[in-house]
């Protein structure tokens, strides 16, 4: 199982937002890069990195990202989320060093994106995002409603190859009121692996995820308000505690 600390970048600061919402912001360091090393240092072997202005459709970290992708991304893989809705995008972003991307938006509005997508990069560098609020897909930084099923959108884009999920309740995230185990379970299908995102709280919410035979967890405000730290988190995903 892996565990990612999630690194969300928004006007070149590292911060979370409650539910997706851009007015529910906590701001909790300047430089993403000496966040990426600190994570690094404590034992990380991945990390989640999204660009929430590219996902949001204002303007975008591009620069800033590469920077933690070239600082870390030989040491650690680098999974990176936010506003992939081109090939060029993605090509963009694995050239990089991303170990990763994944792919939100454009798995509902483009899905021929996907095929190309892996036929390009491979099923192991490519993952897609199941944001879900009710049910429902979200998308365009979950600021709207996708119109179809969560489960719908992941039977089709594993038909078409991918082989990993990013799977996020939005009403969890950033609430700390623990993952929901049963919508990532739900998607499950032979040979995909589901890595649980949203509402993470404490070890024994990681603990969950593991037992569940889950493939990853990502936890972002749990880290940064001390309520776990990177290295407890990696011995229990490594089921040592």
């Amino acid at each position: 199982m892996l565990f990612l600390p999630a690194i969300d970048i928004r006007h070149g600061r590292v911060v979370r937002l409650a539910q997706g919402q851009a007015e529910q912001e906590t701001v909790y360091g300047d430089d993403p890069v000496a966040v990426a090393e600190q994570f690094i240092a404590e034992g990380a072997e991945w990390l989640h990195v999204v660009d929430l202005d590219r996902a949001f459709g204002e303007g975008d970290n591009a620069a800033l990202v590469q920077r933690v992708v070239a600082a870390v991304g030989t040491r650690a893989g680098v999974q990176l989320g936010g506003g992939f809705r081109s090939l060029p995008a993605i090509e963009q972003g694995l050239d990089a060093g991303a170990a990763r991307v994944v792919i939100g938006t454009a798995a509902v509005r483009d899905p021929e994106l996907v095929p190309a997508a892996l036929a390009r990069a491979g099923v192991d560098r490519v993952a897609v995002g199941i944001d879900a609020r009710e049910g429902v897909i979200a998308i365009r930084g979950w600021r709207e409603a996708g119109g179809e099923r969560a489960a719908e959108v992941a039977s089709r884009v594993v038909e078409q190859g991918v082989r990993t999920l990013v799977y996020t309740d939005v009403a969890r995230d950033g609430m700390l009121r623990g993952p929901d185990i049963g919508g990532a379970i739900g998607l499950q299908a032979p040979g995909v692996g589901i890595i649980a995102s949203g509402g993470i709280a404490s070890l024994d919410d990681l603990r969950r995820v593991r037992d569940a035979g889950l493939a990853g967890a990502i936890v972002g405000r749990a880290i940064y308000e001390g309520r776990m730290t990177v290295g407890e988190a990696v011995t229990v995903v490594k089921n040592e505690a």
